[in-house]
């Protein structure tokens, strides 16, 4: 594969990660005070998904082992995030842990993380490369 090739193909699929990361962020918002627990697993995916299109923009090696590997493992994920958004990524993780035992996250709890995983996503959305999708 030419190197034009594999930068279209990581543009590509940073840009699907992308469109879902901004789907499941607006999804978890507006379920904060409806149903903490589906917000808190919509953002905690949000998080997930701006990780996966930072490492696919940013050829990341993580990015390379998935696409070798047939998909994202935790520890390539954890990786990656710690490579690029250590302390916001904690914050997102806090929601899938905690959150998932129990219950134990409520609205406010999963609305003071909220600007984390916001800040995952556009940091994600500002390194979008032109030819991933929506920049054509």
């Amino acid at each position: 594969m030419a190197r034009g090739d594999v930068s279209a193909q990581s543009g590509a699929e940073a840009g699907r990660h992308l469109q879902l990361a901004l789907k499941f962020l607006e999804e978890g918002g507006a379920l904060i005070e409806k149903d903490p627990v589906q917000a808190r697993e919509k953002l905690y995916k949000a998080a997930e998904e701006a990780v996966k299109a930072l490492a696919a923009a940013l050829d990341l090696e993580q990015a390379k082992a998935a696409a070798r590997e047939g998909g994202w493992r935790a520890k390539l994920l954890n990786r990656a995030a710690a490579e690029k958004l250590a302390p916001r990524w904690k914050a997102a993780y806090r929601l899938r842990a905690e959150g998932s035992r129990e219950a134990r996250l409520g609205s406010e709890d999963v609305r003071r993380n909220l600007r984390h995983v916001e800040a995952n996503v556009r940091a994600a959305e500002r390194l979008k490369p032109p030819n991933a999708p929506g920049n054509r």
